[in-house]
């Protein structure tokens, strides 16, 4: 029997966040229109932080469907890619991102707390916090990069050969990723926490250019943050997990 749309958005609801942008990406614009984390928070069911939050899950759900009732361009369709595919493009597109801008915006949010340190000292809090993220994220990145996605890569060909993989390298990859998802969380929190002290990014009016340039940048890592673990956290990993 054919599902009605009220049975859909129902059923949507009683779904994780992480699942459902797993599933169509688009559905991630809605849940940062109400501020709700799709990425390290979002092993949670729609309704459920709907309703912690006090936003209307009803409304959320239908603008879930609406979203999801367009055809969607496989270039977002993540969750149909091939694990090694996957791996890569997290490489190719969020770590050279990382690599690229991590360590410039720890020296920009270095910089203002020194400025601008004695009137705003939210921002000596931020270069702090933002310091520390820098140093984890090398860490994490490298060990994502030598040791976990070479992992995966193997255990696929294995699995398409038709051959077990050893035992130990199957708890080796399970403590993997049960550390990488603990570290997710970590930068998470500090992500959000770099948020909450800069009022939403929002720029005081005393300040230089660079204090705006640095709150941009520190916009777009998060925004940046939150598709790469979203990407990792709700299909890379859990696939991996199933290998």
């Amino acid at each position: 029997m054919k599902e009605t749309a009220q049975e859909s958005v129902e059923k949507t609801g009683k779904v994780t966040v992480g699942d459902l942008v797993a599933k169509d990406f688009r559905a991630a614009g809605i849940f940062e229109k109400y501020g709700i984390d799709f990425c390290c928070g979002g092993n949670v069911a729609v309704d459920d932080i709907c309703n912690e939050m006090g936003i209307d899950p009803v409304q959320v759900r239908r603008e879930i469907e609406q979203a999801a009732a367009t055809p969607m361009d496989r270039s977002q369709n993540y969750n149909a890619w091939e694990l090694p595919f996957l791996a890569d493009y997290i490489v190719n597109t969020h770590h050279t991102y990382l690599k690229e801008n991590t360590r410039t915006i720890a020296a920009y949010a270095n910089k203002i707390a020194q400025v601008h340190g004695a009137n705003h000292p939210e921002v000596v809090k931020i270069a702090e916090i933002f310091e520390k993220v820098a140093a984890d994220m090398e860490l994490h990145l490298r060990e994502e990069e030598e040791q976990l996605f070479p992992a995966i890569k193997r255990m696929v060909e294995l699995a398409k050969a038709g051959t077990t993989p050893k035992e130990t390298d199957v708890q080796s990859l399970r403590m993997t990723l049960s550390g990488l998802n603990h570290e997710h969380d970590e930068i998470g929190a500090a992500v959000h926490a770099i948020r909450d002290l800069s009022n939403n990014y929002a720029v005081p009016g005393d300040v230089c250019n660079t204090f705006m340039v640095t709150y941009m940048k520190l916009k777009e890592f998060e925004d940046d943050l939150h598709k790469h673990v979203h990407l990792e956290n709700n299909i890379l990993f859990p696939k991996a997990a199933k290998l």
